[in-house]
């Protein structure tokens, strides 16, 4: 079986103001926050996007990730570093044409049927292997392979949420995923073995085997 963590990227001033991303580092909120989960995503294959932002992120988790570029964020052209809010007071008819078509591309850089063929061809090659593999990536990335997992349209990427410095978990068997979750937190090292002790004295209380639950929980895992 292939396990999959996707993790979102911290904070960001892009992520903050609602904005189209540039190669921006992350913000002093996002490096505290992931300086605070240093070895949260456990063991496993670690790969990155190669925006600062994601491999800061997979830096301060604890993780040496090599730099993936099927991982990286859409390539919003003109319209990096600006809100779609701003955007859409200046032309409404272009931010209309990006939400209502996944094959347009108003602001000349990537389109998001783009983005989600490019997941989908790196989802097909990771589900071929075995183990465990964390990939530090952005929300579109992380909504795509949601969908795909899901047999979804790609418009079902916009009913879905992607926080900052949460994960989602996607197991494949026979070259086909299932999801496990979707933007869970992750939480520190001290919280997650706390968690794995009050499951397993849930399950000696209830008279099950002691490792019934969560016998695939090791210190690698994220439950």
């Amino acid at each position: 079986m292939k396990r999959l963590l996707l993790i979102r990227h911290g904070s960001t001033s892009a992520v903050r103001g609602a904005a189209f991303p540039v190669d921006e580092p992350l913000d002093r909120q996002g490096i505290e926050a992931a300086l605070a989960l240093t070895g949260a995503a456990g063991r496993g294959i670690a790969l990155c996007g190669p925006s600062l932002r994601a491999r800061e992120t997979a830096a301060l988790l604890g993780l040496d990730a090599v730099v993936d570029h099927a991982l990286d964020e859409c390539d919003f052209g003109s319209w990096r570093g600006r809100s779609l809010a701003d955007l859409h007071a200046e032309n409404p008819d272009a931010v209309g044409l990006w939400l209502g078509h996944p094959d347009a591309a108003p602001h000349g850089g990537e389109t998001l049927a783009e983005v989600h063929r490019r997941v989908d061809v790196w989802l097909a090659a990771q589900a071929k292997g075995a183990g465990r593999t964390i990939a530090i990536t952005s929300g579109g990335v992380i909504k795509s392979a949601v969908a795909i997992a899901l047999g979804a349209p790609i418009d079902a990427t916009w009913q879905i949420d992607v926080s900052p410095l949460h994960y989602t978990e996607l197991h494949a068997h026979d070259g086909r995923w299932s999801i496990a979750c979707v933007n869970a937190p992750l939480l520190p090292v001290s919280e997650k073995s706390a968690a794995h002790a009050r499951a397993r004295q849930a399950a000696e209380a209830d008279g099950s085997p002691a490792g019934d639950g969560v016998a695939d929980m090791s210190s690698g895992d994220l439950g």
